[in-house]
């Protein structure tokens, strides 16, 4: 099992042969999709959907239906290697993989909300969680959480308490493309602080592979 911290909310996960990327959107660099036998998008924001990634791979696509006709505005070649799924629903990816909540996280209660989907990837007994734009929980346990920690949606105090309700015995930032050294630092030692002595929460630089 090899699972690939890339830029901003994109992870690369490959076990078995199989090769998972998740969310490469416009703030991951170019051919992040590349070699891929499955791409999972969570929703449709631009920093986890990008048309080019998803036109260097001709992996099939497994996302929402907001994001499906997205895709189909764009590009009906890609489209058609779209799969929609679902709340709830299992499925495989080339490894079992469970689609989780429906809604992206408040913004503003002036703005509408936009769906999302997290997924609960099952990599060889190895449960591993991308929410997305999300606070949702996983709906059961999880190994490693891929934690958004920074975003204009959220506050620290919203991930502190996401990562203490999901328990996963280990937490990777994602979702950290806006911040800049100082940035991360805080947000770094605030959650070493706080999220728990049992829970190992680390930040890793673009392209580094996590030990598990």
């Amino acid at each position: 099992m090899r699972i690939t911290k890339l830029a901003h909310a994109c992870v690369r996960i490959e076990y078995d042969g199989q090769v998972l990327v998740i969310d490469p959107g416009a703030f991951t660099d170019p051919g992040a999709a590349e070699g891929a036998t499955a791409v999972l998008v969570t929703h449709e924001h631009q920093d986890h959907l990008d048309l080019d990634q998803l036109r260097a791979t001709d992996a099939p696509v497994y996302t929402i239906s907001d994001v499906r006709d997205r895709i189909a505005e764009a590009d009906g070649d890609v489209a058609e290697r779209v799969q929609v799924v679902s709340p709830g629903q299992q499925f495989d990816a080339g490894v079992p993989v469970t689609a989780v909540g429906e809604l992206h996280a408040v913004i503003h209660e002036e703005m509408p909300r936009f769906h999302n989907s997290g997924f609960v990837v099952d990599v060889g007994g190895t449960r591993v969680y991308h929410p997305g734009d999300s606070f949702t929980p996983a709906g059961g346990p999880v190994d490693l959480l891929l934690l958004p920690v920074h975003a204009p949606w959220s506050k620290i105090s919203e991930v502190v308490d996401f990562a203490r309700a999901v328990g996963a015995r280990h937490s990777v930032a994602v979702h950290d493309g806006l911040l800049n050294d100082t940035g991360l630092a805080v947000v770094g030692r605030t959650l070493d602080l706080l999220v728990g002595d049992d829970h190992a929460y680390e930040r890793v630089t673009p392209g580094t592979d996590l030990r598990l």
